[in-house]
């Protein structure tokens, strides 16, 4: 019998995880894992999206926000552990996973993480931003100067040019972007068995990180790890395309975990 969750362990008191939305007595949990650089806050305009069917549970790596002051993970393997022990007593009901950017590397490796317990596994993956784990582009950003690091994050497109041009917040920024991109640059994944779930590949047509074509065509590597279906949607925009088309995203997201969730009857708030 699934647990009423009230009598779930209190997630305000877990450093890792920021819940938004949901109702009562939730049926789905999504659980998001951000970006580097990215913090849990980048998800909080979802809430306002999804249902209250729909449990929303937000990452928050160390070293930023309200964890500024925590230290940062030394490697994929410390940071996927620390997730999947705070996540673990939380799989009471279905759940999905979505990955932005480096958070699809550690989704993927969390969804293996908690297989490996004995946790069910996820009802589906949604990948974005990002080439499969053994496939993508490794570089050494983190080995640069401060220059280079700002020129990268402008590239993408996902911070605000009036903090990379203000000296005090530009070094904050920094401090937490190279930890973050030293933990993906040098990740280098181990032989996995295929997942069991369905992959969903989310990604910007312009992405300069992606090439598109190979994206359509063969998902960006990510069919080859998993036995279930692999799908490619694609959205208007660059690197950070779920921002201005957060609206399309979650309610992909939601056909995806559960076409009633887009149909009938609901009237749960909407963001502008």
């Amino acid at each position: 019998m699934t647990a009423p969750f009230s009598s779930l362990p209190n997630i305000s008191r877990s450093p890792w995880i920021r819940r938004w939305g949901g109702g009562a007595a939730p049926r789905l949990r999504l659980i998001c894992l951000p970006h580097a650089g990215g913090s849990a806050s980048f998800y909080r305009p979802w809430a306002a999206l999804l249902p209250p069917e729909v449990d929303l549970l937000a990452i928050q790596y160390p070293g930023r926000e309200d964890r500024f002051e925590d230290p940062a993970a030394g490697s994929m393997n410390d940071l996927v552990t620390a997730l999947a022990d705070a996540l673990q007593p939380l799989l009471d009901r279905p759940y999905a996973l979505f990955g932005h950017s480096m958070g699809s590397a550690v989704a993927w490796e969390l969804a293996h993480e908690l297989s490996s317990r004995g946790a069910p596994a996820p009802r589906r993956l949604f990948v974005s931003g990002r080439a499969a784990p053994g496939t993508a582009v490794v570089g050494d950003v983190h080995r640069q100067d401060d220059d280079v690091l700002c020129a990268e994050l402008r590239r993408l497109g996902g911070t605000s040019g009036e903090v990379l041009d203000d000296p005090g917040l530009r070094a904050l920024v920094l401090g937490t972007v190279r930890d973050d991109y030293r933990l993906i640059e040098t990740y280098r994944p181990a032989p996995r068995p295929q997942l069991v779930c369905p992959i969903h590949v989310l990604t910007g047509s312009e992405d300069p990180e992606l090439e598109q074509e190979r994206v359509c065509e063969k998902a960006g590597g990510w069919a080859e790890l998993t036995t279930a279906r692999t799908e490619v949607r694609t959205f208007p925009g660059d690197h950070f395309y779920l921002t201005p088309r957060r609206r399309e995203v979650v309610a992909t997201v939601l056909r995806r975990m559960d076409p009633a969730l887009t149909t009938g009857g609901h009237t749960w708030p909407s963001t502008p």
